[in-house]
């Protein structure tokens, strides 16, 4: 199966695109090359600039609280696991304590390293991060990998906290609700939601199927139009019915 996710909100948005950057960089920090450790930092450059929003600590802070007490709530039911519970209790607490430890704006140790800043700022311009724009740059890429590695690290550890969290909340996301079975009828689907409180939308398909879905969605209405692609991977419009199944996410 393929799934595409659709988040209803700027919120869920901003955790998606973080989940992306972090998984990003944690696949190519595992590998020895010079390109693969410039892709993380420059992977990590972009999770300043999504993470820079003041009240997303807290916002996962108070989302975790949240889910603790729900969870709370099933303690001393038989038909609960007793050890999965105080497991994914444990969990939480860790990661909110870790949240509240991180002191400062998120990613203030690498604004202040100016360094990393002039990298940063070279980084926007095309081709700006040639050896002739930044010889200390390109000095570092040419240490050995585990010198790059560890200097990666240091600078990503400051927000491991970040991208833990953000897995707990969204793994709780996404296992909430059943998905349901549907059919677009000539590659098009409605359905009105009537002020729907679903954050997110999961649409999944057999991962063979040729179609794609574009979705437009509010609290009052989810539109998607499947297209599929061509010779050249542009979408073109489906004319053809189309399965998939669909789940609303809330916490």
């Amino acid at each position: 199966m393929i799934t595409y996710e659709y988040p209803f909100n700027e919120r869920i948005r901003t955790l998606l695109r973080l989940e992306d950057l972090f998984q990003k960089a944690g696949s190519f920090l595992q590998r020895d090359g010079s390109q693969e450790h410039h892709v993380v930092l420059l992977t990590l450059f972009e999770i300043l600039d999504v993470a820079g929003r003041a009240d997303l600590k807290m916002d996962l802070i108070q989302e975790l609280e949240r889910q603790r007490q729900s969870l709370q709530l099933f303690r001393n039911n038989p038909d609960i696991s007793e050890e999965a519970l105080s497991g994914a209790l444990y969990e939480i607490e860790h990661a909110s304590a870790a949240l509240l430890g991180m002191t400062g704006k998120m990613g203030q140790h690498i604004r202040d390293n100016d360094w990393l800043m002039s990298i940063k700022s070279r980084a926007s311009i095309p081709g700006g991060v040639c050896e002739f724009d930044l010889p200390s740059y390109h000095y570092w890429r040419h240490q050995a990998p585990g010198i790059r590695r560890d200097a990666l690290l240091a600078w990503l550890q400051p927000m491991l906290p970040l991208r833990d969290a953000l897995a707990i909340v969204l793994r709780l996301l996404r296992s909430s609700g059943r998905p349901e079975h549907h059919v677009a009828t000539g590659g098009a689907f409605q359905l009105m939601l009537g002020g729907s409180s679903s954050q997110m939308v999961r649409i999944s398909l057999k991962l063979h199927d040729p179609y794609i879905p574009e979705i437009s969605a509010n609290k009052y209405a989810l539109n998607i139009r499947f297209t599929r692609p061509d010779s050249d991977h542009r979408p073109r419009h489906c004319d053809n019915d189309v399965e998939f199944d669909m789940l609303f996410c809330n916490l």
